[in-house]
């Protein structure tokens, strides 16, 4: 259900601005991003878990507040971003 701690180095070294950059909103909203993938997967044979459910619905909340603020700060950044992630809207 979560991501690894070398797909989580692996996805901050893919989105970090610059070096050593792990609060950036793009390294927050990909790793994010990664562990509600994971979870959706695993909500899709366990459909009756409900704690994992709130956990996911929690994660996805967390992450439109995150690109909310970023598109709020820099619109080209916030386009960017969800269109590397593959992110609808």
């Amino acid at each position: 259900m979560s991501i690894t701690a070398n797909r989580k180095a692996e996805v901050i070294k893919e989105y970090q601005t610059e070096k050593n950059d792990t609060g950036s909103p793009e390294v927050q909203v990909a790793i994010l991003t990664e562990r509600i993938n994971s979870l959706s997967e695993h909500m899709k044979a366990h459909h009756k878990d409900v704690h994992s459910r709130r956990g996911l619905l929690a994660m996805v909340a967390k992450r439109r507040k995150l690109l909310d603020y970023l598109k709020g700060k820099n619109e080209a950044r916030y386009q960017e971003l969800i269109k590397r992630l593959g992110i609808r809207r």
